[in-house]
């Protein structure tokens, strides 16, 4: 099976971004929501806008796929009147560039639970840094921002990489993520072993 990304690959890419970008868009209010209660519950949460670069990449499963999502439902999210303005296309970018990194040192062969955690922590640290470069966590004090952190890197792990490994773990049970691959190889020859 080619690892090069197709027309049907791109499209199916941005479909799913689509889909997430509109998730984004009422997972914001969620979030801001969360944030009145303080200590920083709202971290909690904040895996979920990585979770597009995941899910892509366990369905389509070549390179690519994960930073064309996350710029993809970056980009969906701002047409759709996203609160953080042009500012999420920066954040879909490092962090489909963090996940992307991780499925490249498995060398795109790895869709395992683990690989899809370190994806989200990557993801998470890119977003800390961003938030460091808009001054958003700068004046925190340090247990406040270990805090801060901690709770952000747990949500990347949960959402990101465990509730997007089980979400596309159950598409593969009701055989649809098999509409959006190609037929490989070994396909072709249980189908000639069958007969």
């Amino acid at each position: 099976m080619s690892k090069k990304l197709t027309l049907t690959d791109v499209l199916v890419t941005v479909v799913i971004a689509l889909v997430f970008s509109l998730i984004y868009k009422i997972w914001g209010p969620l979030y801001s929501f969360l944030s009145v209660f303080g200590l920083h519950i709202d971290q909690l949460i904040y895996g979920m806008w990585f979770m597009a670069a995941t899910v892509a990449f366990l369905i389509i499963q070549k390179p690519g796929v994960g930073l064309l999502a996350e710029i993809a439902a970056a980009q969906g999210e701002f047409m759709f009147g996203g609160q953080w303005g042009i500012s999420l296309l920066l954040y879909g970018f490092i962090q489909g560039l963090g996940c992307e990194v991780i499925f490249a040192l498995f060398r795109y062969k790895s869709y395992r639970l683990v690989v899809m955690c370190l994806a989200g922590i990557l993801a998470g640290i890119g977003s800390l840094w961003l938030d460091t470069y808009y001054g958003y966590i700068g004046d925190l004090a340090l247990w406040n921002l270990l805090l801060y952190i901690g709770a952000r890197l747990i949500g990347s792990i949960v959402i990101t990489g465990v509730f997007a490994y089980y979400l596309v773990q159950a598409l593969e049970k009701t055989g649809v993520t098999n509409l959006v691959r190609p037929v490989s190889r070994d396909d072709y020859r249980a189908l000639e072993d069958g007969r």
